[in-house]
């Protein structure tokens, strides 16, 4: 890990809408800077340790769902407390146990630097089992979602790509996701902030809830 990097990271959790803090470090496919993936949207996401049931069961699906959030320029990245090589003996089983490699990087982060900085455990935690914290960054380095699972529950990929597209879509037409949205379906308008508008409306919700016409 670049030292000087990490030691700009904050010491307390960040909020969506803050700037993702830059920092280098070792990871299966070299080193990695955060900032490098400007541009292009990111998913990092941190994972209680390698050789651990639920863990596997993750990194298996992301592998096989690779293709999926590369169709969306969205690059993946995680990160835990193990060491490089154990990283490498775990993708090795992986591979030979599932068919499939993991070719996104894993970063190691033996001294919790980076997993602290970004509120994946707290300052009092010497490791980060409990948590599997992921962000979802947009191309300016913004962070724009997060989600934090307990170390016995995995995640659903199948919500981590309805959360990036979502993001992208109201992105892109400056509008709101609705409740079980789904790609391919109608957005809503934001909310009148102009009293008249308010008087206007055809109705008593359609000031404030309205479909744009359009679809995500």
């Amino acid at each position: 890990m670049d030292h000087h990097a990490a030691a700009q990271l904050p010491s307390s959790g960040l909020r969506i809408g803050d700037m993702a803090p830059d920092f280098e470090a070792r990871s299966t496919i070299g080193p990695v800077r955060l900032s490098s993936n400007r541009g292009r949207w990111l998913v990092l996401f941190s994972h209680p340790a390698d050789f651990t049931p639920v863990c596997t069961t993750e990194f298996v699906a992301l592998a096989r769902e690779a293709a999926a959030f590369a169709s969306r320029d969205c690059a993946l990245m995680a990160l835990s407390v193990d060491s490089l090589f154990s990283h490498f003996a775990w993708l090795r089983m992986i591979r030979d146990r599932f068919g499939v490699e993991v070719r996104f990087p894993i970063l190691e982060d033996p001294t919790l630097v980076i997993a602290r900085g970004f509120g994946m455990v707290s300052a009092q935690d010497n490791d980060s089992a409990a948590v599997r914290t992921t962000f979802f960054i947009d191309p300016k380095g913004v962070i724009r979602a997060m989600t934090c699972y307990p170390a016995n529950l995995g995640r659903s990929i199948p919500e981590m790509l309805r959360i990036l597209d979502g993001l992208q879509a109201i992105d892109a037409q400056d509008a709101l996701a609705p409740a079980n949205w789904q790609p391919g379906e109608a957005l809503l308008q934001p909310p009148a902030h102009d009293l008249d508008a308010v008087f206007d409306a055809e109705d008593v919700t359609s000031w404030f809830l309205r479909n744009t016409g359009a679809r995500g």
